[in-house]
Formats: C-alpha cells, sequence, structure tokens
C-alpha cells in the first residue's frame, strides 16, 4: 500500500501540478462558502456577477439582503451571507492584512475559524491552505472516496490527517496541490460511479469497478 509521498506523486505524474485557488485571500474565503452544497459551476457564475463588488470591507458592511440577492444563484444564500459576512468580520479584526493572519499560529487561526458560524473543518482547512499558506491537511469527501479504493481503511478524520500531515513535507503549497490533484481525479474519473478504464491510476487502485 502506497504511503503519502507516493500517493501525491501518482497523482502529480498523472495531471501535473494543479492551480492554485486564488492569490486574493477574500476570493478563496468568499469561494469556499459558496461552494458549500452547490456545484461550482454555480459559484463561477455568481463571481462573475459580483465582479468588483468581492472587496472584503464592502462585503461587510453590506445590507445582508443585497448580499443574499447576489449569492442566490448558489442556494442557501441566507445562511451563506451570514457566514460571509463573519468572515469578513473576521479578517477586519487583522485590518484586512494577510500577513498579519500569516503571523499566527494555525491552531489559533482555525479554532477562531471554526468559531463562525458555517464554517466546518474542511472549510477552515481550506482557508488556511489556500488563502494564507497555512499547512493543515483538507479533507472532504473526495479525499475518502479516494482513499477508501486505494485500499485504505482509516478509522475517522483525525487518522486521515495523521497520515498526511507525517507522510508529506509541512507544506501549505505540496497540501493546496495534492488536495486539487484528488478533487480533479474524483470529478473526472473516481466518481461515486467510477470510470476506471479511463482512470489514469488505475493499476494501483485496490478496487476495480466495472
Amino acid at each position: 500500500m502506497q504511503n503519502a509521498e507516493t500517493l501525491y506523486q501518482l497523482l502529480l505524474t498523472a495531471y501535473g501540478r494543479p492551480r492554485w485557488w486564488s492569490e486574493d485571500p477574500f476570493t478563496v474565503m468568499f469561494q469556499a462558502v459558496l461552494v458549500q452544497n452547490t456545484a461550482w459551476a454555480s459559484v463561477e457564475k455568481t463571481w462573475e456577477a459580483i465582479g468588483d463588488k468581492a472587496d472584503p470591507a464592502y462585503i461587510e458592511k453590506l445590507p445582508v439582503e443585497e448580499l443574499e440577492a447576489l449569492i442566490r444563484p448558489c442556494g442557501f444564500c441566507k445562511a451563506k451571507a451570514r457566514t460571509v459576512q463573519a468572515l469578513a468580520g473576521w479578517f477586519a479584526g487583522y485590518g484586512f492584512d494577510r500577513k498579519k493572519v500569516q503571523d499566527q499560529p494555525a491552531p489559533k487561526l482555525r479554532t477562531e475559524l471554526l468559531a463562525i458560524r458555517g464554517i466546518g473543518a474542511e472549510t477552515a482547512d481550506v482557508i488556511l491552505v489556500y488563502a494564507f499558506y497555512k499547512a493543515s491537511f483538507i479533507i472532504d469527501a473526495y479525499t475518502r472516496r479516494f482513499l477508501r479504493r486505494f485500499g485504505y481503511d482509516f478509522a475517522d478524520d483525525g487518522a486521515i490527517r495523521r497520515f498526511f500531515e507525517t507522510g508529506l513535507p509541512e507544506d501549505a503549497k505540496v497540501y493546496g496541490w495534492l488536495h486539487w490533484l484528488i478533487l480533479e481525479h474524483c470529478i473526472g474519473a473516481c466518481r461515486k460511479q467510477p470510470q476506471c478504464e479511463s482512470c489514469p491510476v488505475r493499476e494501483f487502485c485496490e478496487q476495480i469497478i466495472g
């Protein structure tokens, strides 16, 4: 069975180095909330409509009804608007300054993010990794599916986190790239109904289906 580094290299060889989410921290924060329980295509459509209004200082002060209207295509607009504004307020506490956030230890930031209603572990880790380059491994449904089909049987997400965080360099870039590679792999090949014939890492999979 492959270790964490080997899994990373397999996917990197198969797909190449993926793009980074965004170089703008608030874009990552905002979109990480919008994508909850919705398709990425809806996020892209919404983001195009928002345009230059996606500024944390503006969003924090925007009447919540107007924000709800802006993000309505992504669904759950009332809850997501509340969370986005809370995130903007959290960022305001650091003067909207990425460096001031980065100067804080990752566990402290993660605790602060998880205290915001609507921010769970996955979203908090996405924000830490992609917005602030903090090494906090992202675990989502795609990660669990990928590992399960490769023959791993982890007891819980804590065990998955330890597997990756002890087996890979403590590097947010590596964590972010691997998360994106797993996402790309599970959308393209390792779907709920897997496309095993076209899978580029088929020979290493424990669960060939079809």
